[in-house]
């Protein structure tokens, strides 16, 4: 059976750091060309793949369906988070930076 409380455990220790790269990576693919829609849409993804994976990694590959249910959770929350801050951060820059807004 799939322990709840040792994903709880491992979460205020991954969390920001699996923000933090997920952040960085989508800048850079903004830097590479990525924008709008499909920039916010690749934290996300890349969100839910790098929570999921570094839970993998701290926990071991689950054998139920409450553990994979709890990796996707994971992962959407870490994805929701980060494109939260990526998209509250741009609108802040162009609020605040004298930027163009994007397109």
């Amino acid at each position: 059976m799939f322990d709840f409380t040792e994903l709880f455990q491992a979460i205020p220790e991954s969390a920001p750091i699996v923000v933090l790269v997920v952040l960085g990576l989508v800048t850079w693919l903004g830097k590479l060309g990525l924008q709008g829609i499909a920039q916010l849409i690749s934290s996300m993804i890349l969100g839910i793949l790098f929570g999921a994976g570094f839970m993998i990694a701290v926990l071991g590959v689950p054998t139920a369906f409450a553990g994979w249910f709890s990796l996707l959770i994971y992962g959407l929350m870490l994805g929701l988070v980060a494109s939260g801050i990526y998209d509250t951060g741009k609108k802040l820059v162009i609020k605040y930076g004298n930027l163009p807004p994007a397109k």
